[in-house]
């Protein structure tokens, strides 16, 4: 049975993570960017020698791995769902750096008998040399086995994208190794290499992480509406279905002024990410 108290008095301590210009050129590739080798705008997130970081990059450091699992904290891990992700981006990060995380469970909610529960985990990344504060980012789970427990009900999401049509449609192509690729940057889930693990969960084939989708939102919608990557200062989003590797996500995306915009993504008639927000920083 699930254990509230547990969760939320869960200790993350203060994990440090040295990472490289390999590191961050891996991620870049995992999301997708170098399918044209003669891109000058990708190039600059895959040339060492000239390095710009990917402001998502954030989400793969200082990860605090499979805590959920702990038996202690009594959660069914077979039923979870990695069901939103939104992160700030404060500072560019460093082509090299040693960073450090901080993270704190910040809700426990209770949807109801038969219905599962909803955990909101926040996570700081920091500049461990400097202690400049570069990412603040709050992961949402659904656990769907561990409702009931007669905690506070969870929020109703809302749907905050715009009734006209969108302002924009783009399409981008994942690749087929695209799981394979992105699970290098730290998340080893099987599930998104071995086709008898895929298999056993209702899959045909291994699927894409959601985290890779997030990053190629970050990248992809940037480039649709002519902005540079590296300028995000806000990315958040709903996991609302499964993507695949090699499959064409279509966009369509609302203009929100001059530095915003929300979006969604489609496979075919499927909604796979939704509710999504993107904003980049303001020149000074």
């Amino acid at each position: 049975m699930i254990q509230p108290a547990a969760i939320l008095a869960h200790d993350f301590g203060r994990p440090e993570q040295t990472y490289g210009p390999r590191d961050a050129i891996l991620y870049a590739l995992g999301v997708g960017l170098g399918c044209d080798p003669c891109d000058a705008a990708d190039l600059a997130f895959l040339d060492e020698r000239a390095l710009s970081v990917l402001p998502t990059f954030a989400v793969t450091l200082c990860s605090p791995g499979m805590w959920i699992k702990e038996p202690a904290l009594g959660v069914d891990f077979g039923k979870l769902v990695h069901a939103a992700q939104s992160a700030e981006f404060l500072a560019p990060l460093p082509p090299s750096a040693r960073v450090r995380g901080e993270a704190q469970v910040i809700s426990l909610t209770d949807r109801g008998e038969g219905k599962g529960a909803v955990l909101v985990l926040e996570r700081r990344i920091f500049n461990a040399d400097g202690g400049e504060l570069l990412c603040r980012l709050e992961q949402t789970l659904l656990l769907r086995g561990d409702g009931g427990f007669g905690g506070l009900p969870a929020p109703r999401s809302v749907d905050a994208l715009p009734e006209r049509k969108p302002d924009l449609m783009a399409r981008f192509a994942t690749s087929s190794r695209a799981a394979l690729i992105y699970r290098l940057s730290g998340d080893w889930n099987p599930l998104h290499l071995d086709p008898a693990v895929a298999a056993k969960a209702g899959f045909p084939r291994p699927i894409l992480h959601g985290l890779a989708s997030y990053g190629v939102a970050g990248a992809a919608i940037s480039r649709a509406l002519g902005r540079d990557p590296a300028g995000l200062r806000l990315l958040a989003c709903r996991f609302s279905g499964v993507v695949m590797p090699g499959d064409e996500l279509d966009w369509r995306i609302w203009r929100d002024g001059n530095h915003a915009a929300r979006f969604t993504a489609h496979v075919g008639t499927r909604k796979v990410l939704d509710g999504g927000q993107i904003a980049w920083k303001v020149k000074p």
